[in-house]
């Protein structure tokens, strides 16, 4: 298989694998969301740890800590990803999966946001319209559910603004990922030891669910690997346009497996989302700048 068809398959794999997510983590219920998200930080930690040993990047990746830069930078991004982790968790085991999928819709949008006001970069014609655009699929959205969309919008916030801080950073993805669980770590094993000393976690009730728990942390860090090898073979701008995948594929889950309620002007407000996306990634195909935006990893 050429290395393009490598990366693309790659790249497939992994949108796909974090659109499924919705699958997995109402598995771990009872566990309540925190205990899930301290549950897959903890064992992603592990995960990360043993990964970056088998490649021989363990020690450069512990010098790191000894960059005050990197590690303010990261603990920020660890406060954003586990606010994103949270909400996304409370959200898929709650039937909110339509909810969090439009999250990941608008997400590029908000990329786009940071850069401009942030950057100063400009913004082509054809972008401007798709955010206005995106904006009155979103007031379509709060006008028929009478309620600020704020499942979306903390979604699209705390991942675009994870991603903005990671793409400054330009760290590799395995390694910021074990740099940030570290950093989390007494809090959610501090938490995990508290629900077992007070009899209350699910780590240990049964092999079953202990099993999924543990495994979330493969669950989180396999696609970030398979996202690393596709990033450093396909160009970036596929990569954008790929990464429609993962909400699409909540989109389906919620409505066609969940049967979440889709009223007639819910519908219309993710078409004109959509519609919004299209110009959006078209324009991007055209004139490259996708290679600046860059892609975020969906921890």
């Amino acid at each position: 298989m050429s290395r393009y068809k490598t990366g693309l398959a790659f790249g497939f794999s992994t949108y796909l694998i974090w659109g499924l997510f919705p699958l997995y983590w109402p598995l771990l219920k009872p566990a309540n969301p925190l205990e899930i998200v301290s549950n897959r930080a903890v064992w992603t930690l592990g995960f990360c740890f043993i990964s970056l040993a088998l490649t021989k990047q363990l020690t450069s990746t512990l010098a790191l800590f000894r960059n005050k830069r990197v590690i303010q930078g990261l603990s920020v991004a660890a406060i954003l990803i586990s606010v994103n982790w949270l909400t996304y968790i409370w959200a898929v085991n709650k039937g909110h999966v339509v909810d969090a999928s439009l999250g990941y819709y608008i997400n590029p949008l908000v990329s786009i946001g940071f850069g401009v006001i942030i950057l100063r970069e400009r913004m082509s014609r054809w972008q401007w319209v798709s955010v206005i655009i995106a904006t009155i699929g979103v007031i379509v959205l709060t006008v028929d559910a009478r309620t600020f969309p704020w499942i979306a919008i903390t979604l699209a916030l705390s991942f675009g603004s994870y991603g903005f801080v990671k793409k400054r950073l330009g760290l590799g993805s395995l390694e910021s990922l074990a740099i940030e669980t570290t950093l989390t770590l007494i809090p959610y094993a501090g938490y995990l030891i508290f629900l077992a000393n007070a009899g209350t976690g699910q780590l240990g009730q049964s092999s079953g669910l202990t099993t999924l728990l543990i495994l979330s942390g493969a669950v989180t860090a396999i696609p970030l690997l398979l996202f690393n090898g596709a990033a450093t073979r396909i160009p970036l701008s596929l990569m954008g346009l790929i990464q429609y995948i993962t909400p699409t594929v909540q989109f389906c889950l919620g409505v066609f497996l969940r049967h979440e309620e889709m009223s007639i002007a819910r519908w219309a407000g993710f078409f004109i989302i959509w519609i919004a996306l299209i110009i959006l990634a078209t324009d991007l195909m055209k004139s490259g700048s996708a290679r600046n935006n860059g892609v975020a990893e969906l921890d």
